[in-house]
């Protein structure tokens, strides 16, 4: 049994506020300095507490989430694996942290010289030509590859369309459309791979009206796209451009080259594959690497190195199609990835892929037997990529115990639920990424915990499973109420009752 969160209500800060405490011993000073040109604000809301009530406040608080080091955190595609804290502290090293984006070149040598190494590594790494480090998550990095191929193709108006597989992440379609391309959906076949014959019928009729293709590979399905290499081919075949979603590339960093399965442009998530940390909302960073075709179109600004091994940033590019985000993107998350690179080295990042795949794997064969395995064959599919993929059809259909349900189970024993309902063309989906970083003895007791489930489903103690999840700070909510009534503000609670 993991940590859970202990089961009390914390109050709202303002509920703790009585007038005239404060949480220091600043004095006032005699003369009061202001040299932004502002009105100074006579009050800003914030309640009055002392320190003690604030710390006490925010640690309570910090109890009630689940987290990675806390936790056993297998989100299916997510990749929330443990950060070093190592990352953590040369990203805190004054030289790093103290920096201000308006200084001189001359006095952040160091820091251009840190992103020029990344992007080097990056490009080392995928067998691409250049990169870019400016985008700010991975959604953002799939915003600058689309945008890069559309600038590519700015004088041929015909290149109208992106090809996008119905098991693609949902921001690879909106991307697409938000880049002024039309959508051509491509389903996945009943082995849980992009239909290449669909792909064909497709490029045969618009020909070159293709812009691209949006393929993630590894899949979210759990699988390496055998046909990928035929699929940039066909893509190539018309002109048109193959941008790989790279939301899964833990899989495979190390092993093998992007570029030699024919990408032209794919993004990263350094806060996934290179171990920094993320979610609700970030800090993220989403570079993109590109083919030499692609390369003059890489959002600004850019870092160059001089001939006398000086850098320096170049703002303004003809062929560029502009900026993408102010300055030079996530720094800080850009340290902790080089350093996780730099520590573990290349060898180390072909064993994240490795043992990511072997851990995901071993959860696969542990529980296919309890569980449907929509893409599992003994003899045409017998292994998953970094994560596995499963479903609630047999509980479903004996009990009715669904998805949800286990996810609540798996809530209430210490562990934060997987990746539910997606991919959506799998009805039911349970999708499990391990990583590289977890022990076998926690991937031990997640297996138990899930047979523990299935076999209750099977035993018919559907009552407790319904409950779930039980002794935790929060209990099961009420999703069609919440949806249809929704409370937004503290206030409307109070009004509510």
């Amino acid at each position: 049994m993991y940590p859970v969160p202990i089961p009390f209500e914390e109050k709202l800060s303002f509920e703790y506020t009585s007038v005239g405490l404060q949480g220091s011993d600043i004095f006032k000073p005699d003369t009061e300095y202001n040299k932004t040109g502002v009105t100074v604000r006579g009050k800003c809301g914030l309640p009055q507490m002392t320190e003690p009530q604030v710390v006490k406040h925010f640690t309570r608080l910090s109890t009630q989430n689940f987290s990675i080091d806390a936790n056993f955190y297998p989100l299916g595609s997510c990749t929330m694996k443990y950060n070093p804290k190592l990352n953590e502290k040369t990203a805190r090293l004054p030289g790093f942290a103290s920096l201000h984006p308006m200084q001189s070149e001359k006095s952040t040598q160091g820091a251009l010289r840190l992103i020029y190494t990344l992007k080097k590594w990056l490009c080392e790494l995928t067998g691409l030509y250049d990169a870019t480090l400016n985008p700010a998550a991975g959604a953002h990095g799939e915003f600058a590859g689309i945008m890069c191929i559309k600038k590519y193709f700015e004088n041929d108006k015909k290149r109208q369309y992106i090809i996008v597989p119905d098991s693609a992440h949902g921001t690879n379609p909106a991307t697409a459309a938000m880049c002024g391309f039309k959508i051509l959906s491509v389903p996945v076949t009943k082995d849980g791979y992009t239909d290449l014959s669909q792909v064909q019928v497709l490029v045969e009729k618009y020909k070159e009206e293709i812009a691209g293709i949006m393929l993630t590979n590894p899949s979210t399905c759990g699988l390496f796209e055998k046909n990928a290499k035929k699929i940039a081919d066909i893509i190539h075949s018309v002109g048109g451009m193959f941008y790989c979603d790279g939301a899964n590339f833990n899989a495979i960093v190390g092993k093998i080259k992007p570029a030699d399965f024919g990408v032209d442009v794919m993004h990263f998530n350094l806060h996934k594959t290179f171990s920094t940390p993320h979610g609700g909302g970030g800090p993220g960073c989403g570079p993109i690497a590109v083919c030499e075709k692609l390369a003059p179109h890489l959002p600004t600004p850019k870092v160059l190195q001089n001939n006398d091994g000086s850098f320096k940033i170049i703002d303004k590019y003809p062929q560029s199609f502009g900026h993408i985000k102010g300055f030079y993107g996530q720094f800080l998350v850009m340290v902790r990835a080089l350093t996780y690179m730099v520590s573990v080295g290349i060898d180390g990042l072909k064993d994240v892929a490795q043992d990511s795949v072997l851990s995901a794997n071993y959860i696969y064969h542990s529980l296919k037997n309890y569980y449907h395995a929509p893409y599992f064959d003994e003899k045409e599919n017998p292994f998953c990529m970094h994560e596995c993929l499963i479903t609630d059809k047999t509980q479903k259909e004996e009990t009715g115990i669904t998805t949800t349900n286990i996810a609540k189970m798996l809530l209430q024993n210490g562990m934060h639920a997987m990746t539910t309902y997606f991919p959506l063309v799998v009805q039911g989906a349970m999708l499990i990424e391990p990583t590289e970083t977890e022990s076998k003895e926690t991937l031990d007791e997640f297996i138990k915990v899930m047979i523990n489930i299935a076999e209750k489903s099977k035993a018919g103690h559907v009552e407790e499973i319904l409950k779930a999840p039980q002794g935790l700070f929060r209990k099961k909510c009420d999703d069609v109420l919440a949806a249809r009534n929704p409370i937004l503000s503290y206030q409307e609670l109070i009004k509510q009752g």
